[in-house]
């Protein structure tokens, strides 16, 4: 069994960055979907990672917000 990311959001919360997502469950010999719309979440404890989103929010006011 394989588990594809299927999306992912950032939020913002009181405990600092939350990455939010859901993923499908795959029979990798089959092809067959086993489960879809599970999800998950957890905290940013990674400061590299917090880099990463940070960098992305910059791109998207830059590129985007102006």
């Amino acid at each position: 069994m394989k588990k594809v990311l299927t999306s992912f959001m950032n939020l913002s919360t009181g405990e600092g960055s939350r990455i939010a997502f859901t993923y499908s469950e795959v029979d990798e010999d089959t092809g067959n979907i086993i489960s879809q719309n599970n999800k998950g979440n957890f905290l940013v404890m990674n400061t590299e990672v917090q880099g990463h989103l940070d960098a992305i929010k910059e791109y998207i006011a830059t590129a985007h917000l102006k």
